[in-house]
């Protein structure tokens, strides 16, 4: 079975509308596809309806920023209820600061001599997610049209990293807080991209312990090393504090990162809820 538990519409920062990520998911035969747009769940019932149309098992989710030791983390809420009421205002009150840090992210980058980042990054949201979800891709993407890199994981190097004239500090919601958020609603929570945080071995592991200690339920793979070092590295801190493995391609754009689907994936689909799969991290 070919799965897929990170992927972004354009909701958030993705470039498809939720009913053209499920068509693609489908084409590229992926059986389990979760929708996890970036602290918002407005495209999961769209999503769904197309879902069912395709044969697509549609598992609603999100993606939620949080802090963690002043280290931003993302997680997954998997099989959550959208409709929760505690969730959506944990969501509601993330969009807020996600629109504070982009005005202060343009203030930032007009003092660099980069004006109208702002307007830019919401041209490129779109209508829906410039009111919403507008996130740092947005400026990158409007940065790479400005011509000042030539891709986006570009502009991050040299616009977005610490110090640099589009980073700015936020403080999200914390980390027993958004995975209250996500339990509460009935689902199981994820930490995102582990490798991205910039942690040192030993703080990963307390991570991996706090996590399990709080109530989360998985860490994720890197979708394209699912039996190399880095997975190995990630799939060794997750078993012994009794985490399971996710795996997702964190899809924005076609042609962009990692397609949709992950063949092969059994892994993470028993703890999902999903029939047929096993829990165990070697899978």
């Amino acid at each position: 079975m070919i799965v897929d538990l990170h992927t972004h519409s354009s909701e958030s920062d993705g470039s498809l509308s939720p009913a053209q990520l499920v068509r693609r998911a489908a084409a590229r035969g992926v059986g389990v596809l979760a929708l996890t747009d970036h602290d918002t769940t407005a495209g999961v019932a769209e999503a769904q309806r197309v879902a069912a149309q395709l044969g697509v098992r549609l598992l609603p989710g999100v993606e939620i920023s949080t802090d963690w030791e002043g280290t931003t983390l993302h997680v997954i809420g998997l099989n959550i209820d959208a409709a929760n009421r505690a969730l959506q205002a944990g969501l509601a009150h993330t969009r807020e600061g996600r629109m504070e840090r982009a005005r202060a992210i343009s203030r930032s980058l007009a003092k660099a001599g980069i004006d109208g980042a702002l307007a830019g990054a919401m041209r490129q949201a779109g209508e829906v997610s410039s009111v919403s979800s507008l996130g740092r891709m947005h400026f990158a993407r409007f940065l790479v049209a400005l011509g000042c890199a030539r891709t986006a994981s570009g502009v991050f190097d040299h616009y977005m990293t610490k110090g640099k004239p589009g980073h700015v500090e936020h403080r999200w919601a914390p980390l027993d807080e958004v995975l209250a958020w996500i339990k509460g609603a009935g689902g199981q929570a994820v930490l995102a991209h582990p490798w991205r945080y910039g942690l040192r071995a030993g703080d990963q592991a307390r991570l991996a312990r706090a996590l399990h200690d709080l109530g989360g339920d998985a860490l994720e793979l890197a979708p394209d090393d699912r039996r190399g070092r880095r997975a190995r590295h990630h799939a060794s801190m997750a078993c012994p504090q009794g985490l399971n493995c996710s795996l997702g391609s964190d899809f924005h754009v076609p042609g962009e990162g990692h397609d949709l689907g992950i063949p092969g994936s059994r892994t993470s689909l028993a703890w999902a809820g999903i029939e047929g799969g096993s829990s165990d991290c070697s899978a």
